[in-house]
């Protein structure tokens, strides 16, 4: 199987669209929160402005995991997805952190906020986000990346609901508490996805094993082809979102044929799990094992 094709290269329009949508808008959110003093407006602005700078950062993680390989870097450039998505997982909790600090100064002195622009904007910024939402969807579990972005622009879409119903409360009953306390409530919704987004991204950098790889049920497979003794040194890691690779050692017993205990072996990895580059070895008899503590 090809392993220079990650599962976010073939989406790049799509990547194209929501930051050209998310750019357009961010200009005008901006200075709609400094016209009207919303800190909740700025607040999503905000983060928007990590929303173009994560897209553009996915963008460049699906260019650079394009790259063919090197001998210097024999699989390619596909860690370039994960380094982005664990910098989207950074830079969200940093805005995360800065809305709340904003948050609690106005909580001490609420300044009056021009509700009426500020929820004509807000309306407007869900548009766009829901458009988003749209475009990236369909693609966002294949790819850690993608699904980086798309959480992005979820979160976005809700802190602009936020924002919208904050602005209905200040319209209605003139409550100006309101607009920093549904920013801190964005604030907090935005902190359990960034932790997630970056747990899994520290996950692949650690080569821990794959969420879809049981490497129990591996190891049974393999030590059920004839011919084999006992199966060690068995590893499985991801490349990147989608590309899944494994390395085992197989002992054989004596007299078996290792072309096909190896042939068998490849077809039950690659045919039975998500692995999308196998490397097995096969021992013959009395070989020794290079680290019991890899067993």
């Amino acid at each position: 199987m090809d392993i220079d094709a990650s599962t976010a290269a073939g989406h790049k329009g799509r990547l194209v669209a929501v930051l050209a949508l998310t750019t357009a808008f961010l200009a005008v959110e901006v200075a709609a929160g400094l016209l009207t003093g919303s800190l909740a407006l700025l607040a999503d602005a905000g983060h928007m402005a990590t929303d173009v700078a994560g897209l553009a950062l996915a963008l460049a993680a699906v260019w650079f995991g394009g790259r063919p390989a090197t001998p210097e870097r024999t699989y390619g450039y596909h860690r370039a997805e994960i380094l982005a998505a664990a910098a989207n997982a950074l830079a969200l909790g940093v805005v995360s952190a800065s809305i709340l600090y904003e948050a609690y100064g106005r909580l001490l002195d609420p300044p009056a906020v021009a509700s009426g622009g500020m929820m004509a904007v807000a309306v407007a910024g869900l548009a766009v986000n829901l458009a988003g939402m749209a475009i990236l969807r369909p693609i966002s579990e294949g790819s850690l990346n993608m699904k980086g972005a798309y959480f992005e622009v979820l979160s976005d879409a809700l802190a602009s609901v936020g924002v919208i119903v904050a602005a209905a409360i200040m319209w209605a009953t003139g409550w100006y508490y309101a607009d920093p306390l549904f920013s801190a409530a964005i604030g907090v919704f935005i902190v359990p996805r960034a932790w997630s987004l970056l747990a899994e991204a520290v996950h692949v950098l650690l080569e821990g094993t794959p969420s879809g790889v049981d490497l129990a049920a591996v190891r049974e497979s393999l030590a059920g082809v004839e011919g084999v003794d006992g199966v060690h040194d068995l590893h499985a890691w991801s490349l990147t979102s989608g590309v899944n690779a494994l390395s085992a050692h197989l002992a054989a017993v004596e007299g078996a044929d290792h072309a096909s205990i190896l042939a068998e072996a490849r077809r039950r990895v690659v045919e039975g799990f998500p692995i999308a580059h196998a490397t097995i070895q096969v021992e013959p008899p009395g070989w020794p094992w290079c680290d019991a503590a890899h067993a």
